[in-house]
């Protein structure tokens, strides 16, 4: 379910119907955000806060996101609104859908960045042993779409080991639980995948 359409289930579980049919009359986020831009509102804001950075935090923590990566999202997401509550439109989007726009790209930037940075540090790795020149460096995009490329002639468990190990952080005893497999085998996957990596980026040394 996308974040924009979960808001109202959301509300729908945490109050009484009746209630919350209630308290969303009285909330009006259209309203809300127009002060925030005609007047730097904060009261408006602080609603606004109160309202949807709870539930960007428990969307996105449903959606896979730790628990302080969430929270530091809905609290960007907020901030954004904050500073961009001028450009909001009501007839192109609902407040709903423009916050969770917001939020959405942000775990998307987020997630990207990570991704890029883990994959230097496969990269690194393949590398340790060899002195870095300066003159011959390889554009960090380019060398992370020959990591990608190396990867995909991985067995698949290979694949998963290194993906896990590299791309999502997992410590070698995390991937052994998270596979069902002895720590022995995680290691000795990882040194054949290294090993494949290592022949297929060679000349990037």
């Amino acid at each position: 379910m996308a974040i924009a359409s979960a808001f109202a289930v959301e509300d729908m579980r945490k109050r009484p119907a009746a209630q919350g049919k209630q308290l969303f009359a009285l909330f009006d986020p259209n309203a809300l955000i127009a002060a925030i831009a005609r007047s730097g509102d904060r009261d408006a804001f602080d609603k606004l806060f109160d309202y949807f950075a709870p539930r960007v935090k428990a969307l996105l923590m449903r959606g896979g996101a730790p628990a302080e990566l969430a929270e530091e999202i809905a609290q960007e997401t907020l901030l954004s609104v904050w500073r961009k509550a001028a450009m909001f439109d009501p007839a192109k989007a609902s407040a709903s859908t423009w916050i969770a726009t917001i939020a959405r790209n942000r775990r998307i930037d987020i997630a990207r960045r990570e991704t890029r940075s883990r994959l230097s540090q496969v990269y690194e790795i393949l590398d340790e042993e060899a002195p870095q020149q300066p003159d011959d460096a390889i554009a960090g995009a380019e060398r992370d779409a020959r990591v990608r490329a190396a990867m995909t002639g991985l067995s698949a468990d290979q694949y998963r080991v290194v993906q896990l190990a590299f791309v999502e952080g997992f410590t070698h005893q995390d991937v052994a639980k998270h596979l069902a497999i002895p720590l022995g085998t995680v290691k000795s996957r990882l040194r054949l995948a290294l090993s494949h990596l290592r022949g297929k980026l060679e000349d990037l040394r």
